[in-house]
């Protein structure tokens, strides 16, 4: 194992203490229990939406704190659920009047662990709300979950709602639209090697050289199945079609392509696949009036993508050209 760090056991903490001292004017961090908090949070009759789950996955969720996304994001060890004490640390810090909304992937540890925190929080007053996001059309069920994971579907998300309680919508409208996105975008993801979590030392899985791992999660779980290596404009027209037909698209849906980069996968072949993607989905009609492109819901070092649509109106539009301003998007502020 070769990797930027001292002790496995610290690299969570030392991470979140970097995190810190680069983006001050953004976030702060608590530590004992670990939470990612923005600068100025509470903000006074906005609803705080705060997500999170297991570090590896950067800038997922941290990276993602600030004006226009989340009030707070609870990091656990490496691919390991925060425990529910962080996630209420979280709501007692950022939550006013205005209430909460939780953002919570679709695997076993963290929908149990944030459901214990809302829990709490309840018992102190506080109105918390909770949803689940299952965007993944790999697989039904894995190791980690019952039912679909949640990926790539939850950078997009947090920016939605974020940005509709920047506007200030209220708890329910917040909610709503939550439910509203959730319903209506789909990823699959791709590995060509494996992540090395730190503590263990080993990689997650073996893959031959002619191999990928086509249906992935992002803790390096299996795949929907193991086929050989193919050029990228096969394996992109194989992903296109998994996403596609899921929902399913249609000809003249307006979407927002999400095209990421697992960690070790680097931007020439991220924009190479990325473009394979948009004419693949001109040729069926389909409209991208959105995108975003690079490593934004990773699996450490794991070389792969992920591909997410997300089908848009009116609404979903201007919610995504809202102003936003964290350590990994920043745009019209």
């Amino acid at each position: 194992m070769k990797k930027i760090i001292n002790d496995p056991a610290n690299v969570v903490a030392e991470s979140l203490r970097g995190l810190a001292a680069a983006h001050a004017d953004i976030l702060r961090v608590q530590y004992d229990p670990d939470v990612v908090i923005r600068a100025d949070a509470p903000v006074a009759g906005k609803v705080a939406v705060i997500s999170g789950g297991g570090s590896g996955h950067e800038p997922l969720h941290g990276g993602f704190v600030g004006h226009g996304m989340l009030a707070a994001a609870v990091p656990g060890a490496v691919f390991t659920s925060p425990t529910p004490d962080a996630v209420q640390a979280a709501v007692t810090a950022t939550t006013g009047d205005a209430g909460a909304l939780l953002i919570v992937k679709n695997y076993t540890g963290d929908v149990l662990n944030f459901e214990t925190a809302a829990e709490l929080a309840a018992a102190e007053g506080l109105d918390v709300r909770s949803v689940v996001i299952d965007d993944d059309v790999a697989v039904k069920d894995s190791t980690y979950t019952a039912g679909r994971r949640g990926v790539g579907g939850t950078v997009l998300l947090e920016k939605l709602t974020g940005a509709a309680a920047e506007r200030g919508d209220s708890l329910d409208a917040v909610t709503a639209l939550a439910e509203k996105v959730i319903g209506q975008v789909r990823s699959i993801g791709v590995a060509l090697t494996a992540p090395t979590v730190p503590h263990a030392g080993t990689p997650s899985f073996d893959l031959d050289d002619g191999e990928i791992e086509f249906g992935i999660g992002i803790h390096g779980e299996p795949g929907r199945e193991r086929i050989p290596l193919e050029p990228a404009d096969a394996l992109v027209a194989r992903m296109v079609d998994a996403v596609v037909s899921d929902l399913p698209f249609a000809s003249g849906d307006r979407v927002l392509l999400f095209t990421n980069s697992m960690g070790g996968t680097p931007l020439v072949e991220l924009y190479l696949a990325h473009g394979i993607a948009e004419r693949l989905l001109a040729e069926r009609g389909i409209v991208v009036e959105r995108r975003l492109v690079g490593p934004y819901i990773t699996s450490l070092e794991m070389q792969g993508m992920s591909l997410t649509l997300l089908k848009l109106d009116d609404e979903l539009t201007e919610l995504w050209d809202a102003p936003v301003n964290t350590a990994a998007l920043r745009w019209g502020l």
